[in-house]
């Protein structure tokens, strides 16, 4: 029988989490963030909460009144049972990106991990429009979904000490890009030149945002800041 309840439990003195982990590969990953999305919606009416926060495969709840987490502890489930799943009504954003050569050092291992020309690789990275399904890891990094399970790639063994501010990369079964300079291991296959997050920008500091549709465009060149 397939399992489509989540787990529940209780984290720290006011937080509940819904744990949908387990629900994949039953429900697609897209799937299950638009039924957590539906979730967070509807508790957000409740106005018992003073935070919510969806993340990949689950839900974060912090509640006013600690007396009140059994009950929604016990509720949740039910109210997890009663969604359908929205889907977010966000913009689609173009990435222009310059893939290979020292922009994406790692675009040929990911070729010859998978038996491909490299041209190959990039039709298929830049052919989906992506769901960004979260922000996590660095502010305004988006977990994206819709890579063609062909480019699954496994992160690398060691991972780079630096990697620069706006370099496409692949990790595991998702694609995304790091906003500012960090370390990381993911294969990266290329690099864009716009900004992911401006926190100069209080109205509006990342570029992306769950729900945000994406395209990847190849280009042959692009200008970035020294």
């Amino acid at each position: 029988m397939i399992n489509t309840s989540p787990k529940v439990y209780r984290l720290g003195e006011r937080a509940i989490v819904l744990d949908c982990s387990e629900l994949f590969p039953a429900l697609s990953k897209l799937t299950i963030q638009n039924r957590i999305w539906e979730l967070a919606q509807k508790c957000r009416e409740n106005r018992i909460f003073t935070d919510l926060v969806p993340g990949m495969n689950n839900l974060t709840l912090f509640i006013k009144d600690a007396n009140q987490l059994a009950d929604w502890i016990a509720r949740l489930p039910e109210l997890w049972s009663d969604t359908t799943g929205i889907k977010l009504d966000k913009p689609s954003v173009e990435i222009p990106v310059v893939y290979g050569g020292k922009y994406g050092p790692d675009l040929d291992e990911v070729a010859r991990i998978h038996q491909l020309d490299t041209s190959e690789v990039i039709r298929m990275h830049t052919a989906p429009e992506y769901t960004v399904l979260f922000l996590g890891f660095q502010p305004g990094f988006p977990y994206l979904d819709g890579l063609n399970n062909q480019l699954f790639t496994p992160r690398l063994s060691t991972p780079r000490l630096s990697i620069p501010a706006g370099s496409v990369g692949i990790g595991g079964e998702q694609t995304g890009i790091y906003p500012k300079e960090a370390p990381g291991g993911w294969q990266l296959i290329g690099r864009t030149n716009l900004p992911l997050f401006t926190p100069d920008n209080p109205e509006s500091p990342t570029l992306l945002a769950p729900g945000y549709r994406v395209r990847f465009t190849q280009v042959s060149s692009l200008e970035f800041p020294q």
